[in-house]
């Protein structure tokens, strides 16, 4: 039986989620819009059950994640506007969820959305690209709406670097910080990400905030 549900499981991050999960003995339920186009989702893995849902959609949420001890949103779409699709999915996967009984929720935000300073984000910075803005805003929406409508829900929302690094290897590390930018920025390897929040699920240490993760500093051994 599966105890983890991944909401965007066939994307970069989803993937990288997925395959620790299992690496770690966990089964996993992946959910996708449309599975015929992930037919090595679940190819070759013990444990992992790939199911059509619909992460904006209330009713599928609570349809699918009943007997998950916890929940993953790694899903993104670029056809919609960010701000629509990040709070829709939000208020989407709070009510499912809550519904479902599944007891912890880790939402994948982006680092552009947390502080360089006391009440200055990331974003806010006036050569911030216009493209990147736009779409952070949509996930900056997105942690208000959570704090605004989670309720009971155990949730945290896990921000890694504006741009995740395809090419990183994975090397177990990784450094965050509480609601800021961390310092010295830098990227972080899709692995070493699913690292951080498979770390939250299995032994949690932190909830309701916006936790940063970042790899390791430069020079790091």
């Amino acid at each position: 039986m599966s105890d983890i549900i991944v909401f965007g499981a066939g994307g970069r991050v989803g993937r990288a989620v997925l395959a620790e999960a299992v690496a770690r003995g966990h089964g996993v339920t992946a959910v996708v819009r449309d599975p015929a186009k992930y037919p090595d989702l679940g190819e070759g893995r013990a444990g992992v059950g790939v199911v059509r849902g619909d992460a904006t959609d209330a009713e599928s949420v609570a349809r699918l994640a009943p007997g998950h001890r916890a929940a993953v949103n790694a899903s993104a779409r670029l056809d919609v506007p960010s701000e629509e699709f990040f709070v829709g999915t939000a208020q989407a996967l709070v009510s499912g969820l809550t519904t479902a009984g599944v007891g912890r929720f880790l939402a994948v935000g982006i680092a552009a959305t947390l502080e360089t300073s006391p009440g200055v984000r990331f974003m806010d910075a006036p050569d911030f690209p216009e493209p990147h803005r736009v779409f952070s805003q949509g996930h900056a929406a997105e942690w208000e709406a959570l704090r605004e409508t989670a309720g009971a829900l155990d949730w945290l929302m896990v921000c890694p670097p504006v741009e995740l690094d395809p090419q990183a290897p994975r090397t177990g590390r990784y450094r965050t910080a509480e609601g800021r930018i961390i310092d010295g920025g830098g990227h972080v390897s899709h692995a070493d990400l699913a690292i951080a929040l498979l770390d939250e699920i299995d032994s949690p240490r932190h909830r309701r905030i916006q936790l940063a993760v970042a790899g390791p500093a430069a020079g790091e051994d």
